[in-house]
């Protein structure tokens, strides 16, 4: 079958949510999105062919306009496990191991990246796509990025290509310290931001006893030092992202500059956390890391295919 060289769909699909974008494959632009809460848990694996047919077939132009996926969707809960490929990884890399999704022609599941050393293990499924989109959007061989979420990700890339990348739990232990711990009790009735209750939990987040503790303080400054229980929650998201900050200043003492990818709202707070860690920052929003990532995919994956 033919190609349409003229569109690309790429597809963001993660355990909570599926998100669609037909794109102009030369500009990057996208033309058109979905989005839907259809993630990996609301879907059997046979499911997953259909499902996806249904959301996107009027822009498949019977089939010539090549569909990219990438998430959680191409691992061994997903529609069809892709692999995980050892560090360091090229954008070049990740097209030569696209793997055929079953049950839907001309369509595509990117694969993820790991490392596996003697003192650590980490995997990675789609921000590996938004860490070269942001790296395209930049025009640099070489960055830092933050991808925030509910489990972050600090990615190191050099020369093009992706050499380390560290996978912090910060927004999966949000939820779980405010909905289901005693400290986060108070804070469960408001989902109000406030200033000043993250600024305290950032704050608290550099008291040399670390985060295990300062996590507890959402309790004890709500007793005792006035923390109001509308400000329970702020408190407990500025103890968990600047510690996370914290940690990677650490780790990165050297670098100046963060490619901050994510959504606005995460990308507000932080910015504050990075800024007071002395990073300079560079926001991109990660839907069109998404597509920067998955178009740069995309060629590399038309110029092997036309080459065999």
């Amino acid at each position: 079958m033919s190609q349409d060289s003229g569109h690309l769909i790429a597809v963001d699909w993660g355990t909570s949510n599926f998100r669609a974008f037909l794109v102009d494959a030369g500009s990057g632009e996208c033309l058109e999105s979905r989005r839907s809460e259809a993630g990996l848990r609301s879907l059997s694996s046979a499911e997953f062919p259909h499902y996806c047919a249904a959301q996107i077939d009027d822009w498949r132009n019977e089939g010539r306009v090549p569909v990219y996926l990438a998430g959680m969707v191409g691992s061994a809960r997903g529609w069809s496990e892709a692999p995980q490929l050892d560090l360091p990884v090229s954008a070049s890399d990740l097209a030569n191991h696209v793997v055929a999704a079953p049950g839907l022609e001309n369509a595509w599941i990117v694969p993820g990246v790991k490392t596996v050393t003697a003192d650590r293990v980490d995997v990675m499924r789609g921000e590996e796509i938004q860490a070269f989109g942001a790296l395209a959007m930049s025009g640099e061989g070489t960055a830092l990025c933050c991808l925030p979420g509910t489990h972050s990700k600090w990615v190191q890339l050099e020369e093009g290509r992706m050499v380390d990348f560290m996978t912090l739990m910060t927004g999966e232990l949000y939820h779980a310290v405010r909905f289901h711990t005693l400290p986060g009790e108070p804070g469960r009735g408001s989902d109000t931001f406030d200033e000043e209750g993250f600024e305290q939990g950032m704050q608290a987040a550099r008291h040399s006893s670390g985060p295990l503790h300062a996590l507890f303080e959402a309790r004890s400054r709500h007793l005792y030092a006035g923390l109001a229980a509308a400000q329970v929650g702020s408190f407990i998201s500025g103890v968990l992202i600047g510690s996370e900050v914290r940690t990677q200043r650490g780790i990165f003492s050297d670098a100046t500059q963060v490619q901050l990818v994510g959504s606005s709202t995460l990308n507000a707070l932080y910015r504050r956390a990075l800024e007071k860690e002395g990073f300079a920052v560079q926001e991109i929003d990660s839907d069109n890391a998404i597509l920067a990532g998955i178009c740069a995919l995309a060629r590399r994956h038309e110029v092997r295919s036309a080459t065999r």
